[in-house]
């Protein structure tokens, strides 16, 4: 297989070696368990059966996930295990199957979910996202739960390693959103469909917040998608010196006033305290 999932295309073929994102021939996993942390429409009150896939095809020097993500931790597993895993998950009683950093394996996990779930599945994603890929997903995913993280082309080469970031970013929420249609909420309060936008502010950063707020606003009307525009960026070791801080409580304030002037009024804003140590749960194969 010479991959060309990802934006990156490397081409490598995965059965001898690994791409950037670190992904071989096999389905690698870190954790799999309820999860309470996520927006509310998507934890609810049982949690969201969350999976934790290795390896990521960006490079954000400010992961919170990097012993998985950059450092490759996790166990390798078949695809029958992970058909067990998701129906273990379920058992469990929670809303949805919500698969994290997936789209390295996008090939096996389409396997595993050959016999739809009883509950919606979530593509949880860093946004960069090739269309061709997506595509493949229709009718197996309910939930697109992607960040837009940057439109600035140098933000996005420096922190993340991906100068076309927002290139590939844009066009993934507009085939996300195809798919999906105008989001959906049953009375639980639990997202049933639809596409969630996350934005992180980081510091120093609001003009681009801006940015991404405004291309949203145009984009989609209300009732169609939901934001959420999280403040809980904490900054790890070795983090370039403009982002080794908190976001301010004015940053914070003044984009969400901006997100309301768009007329953004339907999602999820956050407490500046945000940042807790169970919004990152410990990677230990749990569940794997």
């Amino acid at each position: 297989m010479q991959c060309e999932l990802c934006p990156r295309r490397c081409r490598v073929d995965r059965s001898r070696t690994v791409g950037f994102c670190g992904a071989g021939e096999r389905l690698k996993v870190a954790r799999a368990a309820p999860h309470h942390w996520e927006e509310p429409c998507i934890s609810g009150t049982a949690g969201s059966g969350t999976v934790f896939f290795s390896g990521c095809t960006l490079g954000c020097c400010f992961c919170q996930n990097r012993a998985i993500s950059a450092d490759g931790f996790g166990r390798e597993i078949s695809t029958q295990r992970l058909k067990e895993i998701f129906q273990e998950l379920i058992a469990a009683g929670v809303h949805n199957l919500n698969l994290v950093s997936p789209t390295q394996y996008t090939p096996w996990i389409l396997e595993a979910l050959q016999e739809r779930p009883a509950v919606p599945v979530v593509w949880n994603t860093g946004g960069y996202e090739r269309v061709e890929t997506l595509r493949l997903l229709e009718g197996a995913v309910q939930i697109y739960l992607p960040d837009l993280k940057y439109v600035s082309p140098e933000r996005s080469r420096r922190y993340s390693g991906a100068a076309d970031y927002f290139a590939y970013a844009s066009q993934a929420v507009l085939e996300m959103y195809r798919q999906t249609g105008p989001y959906e909420i049953g009375a639980d309060g639990v997202l049933r469909r639809g596409v969630v936008v996350r934005h992180l502010m980081l510091p120093g950063g609001l003009e681009d917040t801006k940015r991404v707020l405004d291309w949203l606003a145009e984009q989609f009307r209300p009732g169609q998608i939901l934001v959420s525009l999280m403040s809980q960026y904490t900054p790890t070791d070795g983090v370039p010196p403009e982002i080794g801080r908190r976001v301010t409580r004015a940053e914070y304030r003044a984009a969400s006033a901006y997100m309301k002037d768009c007329g953004i009024c339907e999602g999820f804003l956050q407490e500046r305290c945000a940042a807790r140590e169970e919004y990152t749960p410990p990677f230990d194969l749990t569940g794997v």
